[in-house]
């Protein structure tokens, strides 16, 4: 019942996530993997250099133009910017700027029982609807769960892992949207291992059916959901790695034959590309969706591939040359997922981004 009382404005929060031209901005590290980040630029990872980091995300003037939501880690929702910044909650200096909080609910994966070596279900659904209350009230209108699969040799992902992961996944997102949330659904494959971009797009397709057909049982509002998968690309160690067409015809190809053009927005995340490498291949899945009639908004959910020349360049020192920086990837990424990015024409920082068995 409460769902049937957000319903107009979850198809709303979801139509504004999806505007054309725009993306979000992963920012929901955890507190470990933002002080990773920290530390490889020489900062420690306390409190105020994660205050200072997220101010001058907040505090980007024109971020806006080409980001229409930002993904929050509950810290930062509930932190105020830095003394310069006014003290301000930061949600706030996001909402002024007209880009819509996020939050990042789960709890992260544990080992999955009965499943294969490396398998995981996600966390966190216990006391996830007064959660979700919460950061409604702190402001927040979208929620973000992320479950992780691997394809492996031995047999991963096993129909277990599916099938748990695609059922966390529904239980979430019909949760979320009581609360009046909008839930983003995010079925993650690594890109861990050597298989090619064929077998890729046969076990998204796998995958995603069964989330489609979980959210379905469970009576998730998809109008007001949004999607965040991987792309359809080979695996890192693929011998052969594929074209970019390869990547935007596959990549089209699996959404349409799994993703109901109910769904207002497909977002991808950058899972290890390098900043360039990202947006090129959000360019191409653009150009192959438009040549075929794609129903969907095709955007972007980066973090990595938004924030590494932002982080490097900003160093704790420079936050006009760590806001440069970002613009320049928003920029990037915004016309990417129009299908109008060339190559080269915004700066990037050109190193690989992946990390195996990947978790933050």
């Amino acid at each position: 019942m409460a769902l049937e009382a957000f319903r107009e404005q979850l198809a709303a929060t979801a139509a504004a996530l999806a505007a054309p031209g725009r993306g979000l901005l992963a920012a929901d590290e955890s507190t470990g993997t933002i002080g990773k980040r920290l530390g490889a630029v020489g900062l420690d990872n306390t409190e105020d250099n994660r205050r200072a980091y997220r101010t001058l995300l907040a505090t980007t003037d024109g971020l806006a133009e080409s980001i229409s939501g930002v993904i929050l880690f509950e810290e930062t929702l509930f932190q105020d910017s830095t003394a310069e910044a006014g003290g301000t909650p930061l949600v706030e200096l996001f909402q002024r700027q007209g880009i819509v909080p996020g939050i990042k609910v789960d709890e992260g994966v544990e080992p999955l029982p009965g499943g294969l070596a490396g398998e995981s279900w996600c966390t966190g659904l216990k006391g996830l609807a007064d959660r979700a209350a919460r950061y409604y009230e702190r402001g927040a209108r979208f929620a973000k769960w992320r479950a992780v699969l691997q394809i492996s040799a031995d047999g991963c992902p096993s129909e277990l892992a599916v099938r748990e992961n695609a059922w966390g996944l529904a239980r979430y997102a019909r949760t979320v949207q009581e609360q009046g949330l909008v839930p983003i659904v995010e079925p993650e494959i690594l890109m861990d291992g050597d298989h090619d971009i064929a077998t890729t797009a046969s076990v998204q397709e796998w995958v995603l059916r069964t989330v489609y057909e979980a959210l379905a049982v469970h009576g998730v509002f998809l109008e007001g959901s949004l999607l965040k998968p991987s792309m359809t690309l080979a695996g890192a160690a693929c011998p052969q790695p594929p074209s970019l067409e390869e990547v935007g015809a596959f990549t089209v190809r699996t959404l349409s034959r799994t993703v109901p053009a109910a769904v207002p927005a497909i977002l991808f995340l950058s899972g290890g590309l390098s900043e360039e490498d990202a947006s090129l291949a959000l360019n191409a899945i653009n150009q192959a969706a438009e040549a075929v009639g794609a129903p969907w908004h095709l955007g972007f959910s980066f973090g990595r591939a938004l924030q590494q020349s932002c982080l490097h360049h900003w160093a704790g020192r420079d936050v006009a040359a760590g806001q440069a920086a970002l613009l320049a990837r928003a920029r990037a990424n915004g016309l990417a997922s129009q299908g109008r990015y060339e190559a080269g024409s915004e700066p990037s920082d050109d190193t690989s981004l992946f990390v195996a068995n990947y978790s933050y």
